[in-house]
């Protein structure tokens, strides 16, 4: 047993190698009532390396476990109300919210059931236990009953947001700062900025006073009729990991309290199964076609418009295509591979896979970046077509529009990217840029997740601007006594001089009076 244990000490070391030894393992409480299946991956990374660090995790989610590490332990609520399953994407296309005004009715209907599921219930009693609760930002106002006055923290799967870092104090500027939904040409036009600037306004104020959170508030105040506000509760997040790395995207000021650990899902590739390593390397060198819509987007909600034309276009290229997609299609041509799932990040990491079709979600942008796969980007919904514009503007592949498709604009995108070596070249400098770092984002993750508990809660991370109003921040109180002390002082002035003047020249003020 001391041998299995000095072993098992030796493997986390060397997985997180530039830690501190461990003084004591910390009980975590991880919270993913609501998210995707992409959010889940990202949290799992987390779990996963604090569960290799000796830390005992325990995980909520919607999905079934998947962590194979012994020290996480998942729990699935079963509430289907957010469920991929049952939602076509495609049809959000037109949602000027980006697909985000589908929650308005699911997520408040999801509080609702939620504290009677007895799993819950269960967590909630025992939620003082816990050394530290971490919940994912965005989405999940409805968990917020669990952290109130306890320490917790948050993760940003969705990376990067202007509304979440405004609530640690950190106002983005959106002169350069993109939005939710948008990512505009740097640098940004007068009218870029201007609707830059309506998405930093419109979004949050939509989710957070207009929309959602309103009726999560009020299905959470009547079953917690003594809680504070939720997103009174939200202000007291100890630290947040952000699933960005400036190497990946724009350069932003950070608060100690924002640590990005972007691309900590990311790893090197595997060896492939026998049949896919056998498809990919007979290929030869014309190479090999990557085409998966992600996690959330699933093939088989895809127009069937569209996927005639992918069709059609795979029969023309001389490339084999990998085509992840969960049923079988009619009139595929034999260069075509299609399988339900595939290990996405071991067929990126393969040297003879040429061009990543990508749906342009943050995680499969993030590994395609860390395995220099140039990318032909189709955003659906969402974060997707900021994604897609950002990979664009850094040459790293190119931006298609579902609408615009046609089979010749499909073969010569592809053509474009896999022939133009302006692509792999810059996704080679990303790719270096990103594994050019201090210390691994999981090395990260784990150090200021212990941090924040060793020293209950890492007040002195908290910037103080966090616990102003706007009108505070803004300083408007202080500009309209600015405002109000000009005009007394120019009034008093005026008139003042209008007294000197009649005194000094009081003949031409009468002669003025008679004329």
């Amino acid at each position: 047993m001391r041998v299995a244990l000095v072993l098992l000490l030796a493997l986390a070391g060397a997985a997180l190698g530039k830690l501190a030894p461990l003084e004591k393992p910390y009980k975590i409480l991880m919270l993913l009532p609501v998210g995707t299946k992409s959010h889940k991956n990202f949290f799992t990374s987390v779990a996963d390396a604090l569960g290799e660090r000796g830390h005992k995790v325990v995980m909520l989610s919607s999905y079934p476990a998947s962590s194979k590490n012994p020290n996480v332990t998942e729990i699935n609520h079963g509430l289907k109300d957010f469920d991929v399953e049952n939602m076509n994407l495609f049809e959000a296309r037109d949602d000027p919210t980006g697909g985000f005004s589908l929650l308005e009715d699911i997520l408040p209907a999801m509080a609702k059931k939620l504290y009677k599921i007895p799993e819950v219930t269960e967590l909630y009693d025992k939620r003082k236990m816990y050394d530290l609760i971490i919940v994912d930002h965005m989405m999940n106002e409805m968990i917020y009953p669990f952290v109130h006055e306890l320490t917790y923290m948050t993760i940003a799967a969705f990376g990067m947001d202007a509304c979440h870092s405004a609530v640690l104090g950190n106002v983005q500027n959106p002169a350069y700062v993109s939005g939710m939904l948008e990512e505009y040409p740097s640098p940004l036009s007068l009218k870029h900025r201007f609707l830059n600037l309506m998405q930093h306004i419109f979004m949050p104020f939509y989710l957070r006073h207009w929309s959602v959170v309103p009726k999560i508030q009020k299905e959470i105040s009547g079953i917690f009729p003594d809680l504070p506000p939720l997103l009174d509760i939200e202000r007291n997040q100890s630290l947040t990991l952000i699933n960005s790395h400036f190497s990946m995207e724009v350069a932003l000021p950070l608060l100690p309290s924002q640590v990005e650990v972007g691309a900590i899902h990311c790893r090197s590739a595997k060896p492939l199964p026998k049949d896919l390593e056998s498809w990919i390397s007979g290929a030869g060198p014309e190479g090999v076609v990557y085409f998966s819509l992600g996690t959330v987007a699933r093939g088989t909600t895809m127009p069937v418009v569209y996927r005639n034309m992918f069709v059609e276009a795979f029969k023309r290229l001389k490339q084999r295509v990998i085509w992840k997609f969960e049923e079988k299609l009619e009139g595929v041509s034999d260069n075509v591979l299609i399988q339900k799932w595939l290990p996405q990040q071991d067929i990126l990491g393969h040297p003879n896979v040429k061009v990543f079709i990508t749906h342009g979600g943050l995680l499969s942008t993030q590994e395609s970046l860390y395995h220099a796969t140039p990318v032909v980007a189709l955003p659906i919904f969402a974060d997707q077509p900021k994604n897609a514009m950002a990979i664009q503007k850094h040459g790293l592949g190119v931006v298609l529009v579902w609408e615009e498709l046609s089979v010749d604009l499909i073969v010569n995108s592809i053509q474009e990217v896999m022939n133009n070596p302006k692509y792999k070249r810059n996704a080679e400098e990303v790719m270096s840029v990103v594994r050019d770092q201090p210390e691994t984002p999981r090395e990260r993750a784990v150090f200021w997740t212990e941090y924040v508990v060793r020293h209950q809660g890492a007040p002195r991370l908290r910037s103080p601007a966090a616990k102003l109003s706007w009108v505070e921040f803004l300083m408007l109180d202080v500009l309209l006594v600015i405002h109000v002390v000009a005009y007394v002082a120019f009034y008093v002035l005026s008139r003042i001089m209008r007294a000197v003047k009649g005194k000094l020249f009081p003949r031409n003020v009468k002669k003025r009076k008679r004329d």
